[in-house]
C-alpha cells in the first residue's frame, strides 16, 4: 500500500523528525496540527495545517482539531468501493493512508501524588482516541502507529517498498486498539477512585511492556517484564549505572522497597537475598544502619540487595565498600556517593524516590496461579503497640517492646514459617521458609550465634501463632528474653504457662503476618 498522505499529530515529539523527514523525502503529504506542525515547520519539513485543509478553525484552546468529516472520512473511506469513492469526491475528502498518534500522557499525570481533577480532565484525550481507531478499523487501507518506537520499522519499508505492507498494517491495527483500551482502563480506573469496589466480580487489568529481561529465574525460562497501567513500580526507578536488571533482581528489589518502608523516617538500611531478609538495623546514622546490617549475617548479604530508608551518603557508599551487591536502593544519592558506588560497574543503583509512597494502606496485591490468580489487600501494618496483650507474668521493658517492634516488622517480610531474633533493633538471626515453626527457630538461633551474637536478654517474633510452647522453649533455652506472636493457637495457654516459667516476656498482637 502506498502512503500518499499522512497526519501526524503527536503529544511526544520522540523520533518525529526522523519519520516526517522519510515522508517527505517519499513525497508524501504531511497534514498535522498545533504543536506538531509547529515542529516539523521549525525543522522546514513541509506541511499542511489541519485547519487550513478542513477549512475549519481549531475550537475550543485546541480540543476541537481534527474532529472533522474531511479528516475522519479521509480515513475511513474504503478504497475499493465504488460509492465510497464518489462520496468522498463529492465531498472533496482526499485519502489518508497513515496516521500518526500519540495521546495526551494521562497514565503520567495521574500518577502525580497532587494532581487535581481538573488537570486529570484535560489531559484525556479525545481526537487523538478518534483518530487511532478509526484508522485501525481501515487498516486493510491504512496504516496507525501509536508508539515512537515503531518509527524505524515504517521509515525501512517505506525506504525498501515505497509502501506499507498488509502484515505491517495489521501489527500496527492490534497496537494500536490495545493502546486505546489500555487508556480506556486508565480513565475508567482512576476516577473509580475510592468509590470503586476493590473486589468486583469481573476485572480487568491492563499491563505494558516495561523492562527488557534476558531470562527469567533461570537462563532455560523466557521471560519479560509488565507494568501495570496507571501504577508506579520498580520499573520507574530511575538507574544510574550497573548491568541490566534481571527478573530475580526485580523480585528482591521489590521485596526490599516494601521492608526497608517500616523505617521511613529513621537511619536504617536492609539486606536481602533471594527474597528473605539476612539483615536489618536502624543506627545514628546511615554508615552505622549498615555497619549493624551488614554485621547481621555477613555470608548471606554477599550478592544480596542493599536498600536505605534515607539519601544515600559519601560516607556510607565508602564503607560498603568492594562488598559484592547485586544491587542498591536508595531515596536519592549524594554526588559522592554515586561516584564511589560506580566503582564497581556491575553494581544496580536505583533511586526510589518517587516509589516511597507507592504503596499505602488499602492497596492491594495480586499473585498468579494457573488459570486465575489470587488477589489481596496489602499487609500494610504491623500491630497497635497499644492494643497488644500482654499475657505473660511479667511484662516487656522499654528497650524489649522496641525490640519485639523491629522484630516483627521484619519478621512480615520473611517467608513463612518465620522467626526473627532482635537486640538494640537490629536483626540477630533469622529462620525462614521452613515446613515447621521450631526448624526455623533453631536456624534463627544458629544463624545469631554462628555471628557472635549473644542472645541474653534479646527479643524474637513470630509471624504466627506458635502450634506448642517447643519454640517458646528453644528460644528461651537461647536466653530470649521477649517474644511477640498472635496468639490464636489451642495451646496458647500452654505457651504462657511456659513463658511464665522462664520468667520470660511474652506478647499476644493478634496480628498473623503469613508471605508464602
Amino acid at each position: 500500500m502506498k502512503v500518499s498522505r499522512a497526519l501526524i499529530s503527536v503529544f511526544d515529539k520522540t523520533g518525529l523528525l526522523d519519520l516526517a523527514r522519510a515522508l517527505n523525502r517519499h513525497g508524501v503529504e504531511i497534514l498535522s496540527s498545533g504543536g506538531t506542525a509547529a515542529t516539523l515547520r521549525k525543522a522546514d519539513i513541509p506541511v499542511i495545517d489541519v485547519s487550513k485543509y478542513t477549512a475549519s478553525p481549531e475550537l475550543f484552546e485546541g480540543r476541537v482539531k481534527t474532529l472533522h468529516p474531511r479528516i475522519h472520512g479521509g480515513i475511513l473511506m474504503r478504497r475499493d468501493v465504488e460509492k465510497d469513492e464518489k462520496e468522498a469526491g463529492a465531498a472533496g475528502i482526499l485519502p489518508i493512508d497513515l496516521v500518526v498518534v500519540n495521546l495526551y500522557p494521562f497514565e503520567k499525570t495521574v500518577a502525580k501524588q497532587d494532581v487535581t481533577n481538573e488537570e486529570a480532565i484535560e489531559n484525556i484525550d479525545i481526537g487523538g482516541v478518534a483518530l487511532i481507531r478509526a484508522a485501525a478499523k481501515n487498516s486493510k487501507f491504512v496504516g496507525v502507529v501509536v508508539d515512537p518506537e515503531d518509527y524505524a520499522g515504517v521509515i525501512r519499508e517505506l525506504d525498501e517498498t515505497g509502501g506499507l505492507s498488509d502484515s505491517k498494517r495489521h501489527n500496527l491495527m492490534i497496537k494500536a486498539f490495545e493502546r486505546t483500551s489500555h487508556y480506556d482502563w486508565a480513565i475508567s480506573r482512576h476516577f473509580g477512585g475510592e468509590g470503586a469496589e476493590k473486589f468486583p466480580h469481573r476485572m480487568k487489568m491492563v499491563f505494558e511492556r516495561a523492562y527488557p529481561l534476558r531470562y527469567g529465574e533461570n537462563p532455560h525460562q523466557q521471560a519479560a517484564a509488565y507494568r501495570l497501567v496507571g501504577e508506579r513500580s520498580l520499573f520507574d526507578a530511575r538507574i544510574f549505572s550497573g548491568k541490566q536488571m534481571s527478573y530475580n533482581n526485580f523480585l528482591d528489589a521489590d521485596s526490599a522497597l516494601h521492608l526497608i518502608r517500616e523505617f521511613w523516617g529513621r537511619p536504617a538500611c536492609v539486606i536481602l537475598k533471594h527474597n528473605n531478609p539476612c539483615g536489618a538495623a536502624v543506627g545514628r546514622t546511615l554508615k552505622e544502619a549498615y555497619a549493624r546490617a551488614l554485621a547481621c549475617d555477613p555470608m548471606s548479604a554477599f550478592g544480596g540487595i542493599v536498600a536505605f530508608s534515607q539519601r544515600l551518603d559519601a560516607e556510607t557508599a565508602g564503607a560498603m565498600g568492594s562488598q559484592f551487591i547485586e544491587v542498591v536502593l536508595a531515596p536519592g544519592y549524594e554526588p559522592g556517593a554515586l561516584e564511589i558506588l560506580k566503582a564497581k560497574p556491575s553494581r544496580r543503583i536505583l533511586d526510589i524516590s518517587d516509589l516511597w509512597h507507592a504503596v499505602q494502606a488499602g492497596d492491594v496485591t495480586f499473585r498468579h496461579i494457573t488459570g486465575g490468580m489470587l488477589y489481596q489487600h496489602e499487609d500494610s501494618y504491623v500491630y497497635d503497640l497499644k492494643a497488644a496483650q500482654v499475657v505473660s507474668r511479667r511484662a516487656p521493658t522499654d528497650a524489649e517492646w522496641r525490640d519485639l517492634y523491629f522484630a516483627m516488622g521484619v519478621a512480615k517480610h520473611v517467608k513463612s514459617n518465620a522467626i526473627t531474633i532482635a537486640r538494640d533493633e537490629q536483626i540477630c538471626g533469622v529462620g525462614a521458609g521452613q515446613m515447621s515453626r521450631i526448624d526455623s527457630t533453631r536456624i534463627a538461633i544458629s544463624k545469631a550465634r554462628a555471628n557472635g551474637f549473644d542472645l541474653k536478654g534479646a527479643a524474637a517474633a513470630s509471624d504466627a501463632f506458635l502450634p506448642f510452647p517447643d519454640t517458646l522453649d528453644e528460644l528461651g533455652d537461647a536466653g530470649i528474653a521477649a517474644l511477640a506472636q498472635p496468639g490464636g493457637s489451642v495451646n496458647d495457654e500452654k505457651v504462657i504457662e511456659s513463658a511464665n516459667r522462664r520468667n520470660m516476656a511474652l506478647v499476644f498482637t493478634g496480628i498473623r503476618h503469613f508471605k508464602h
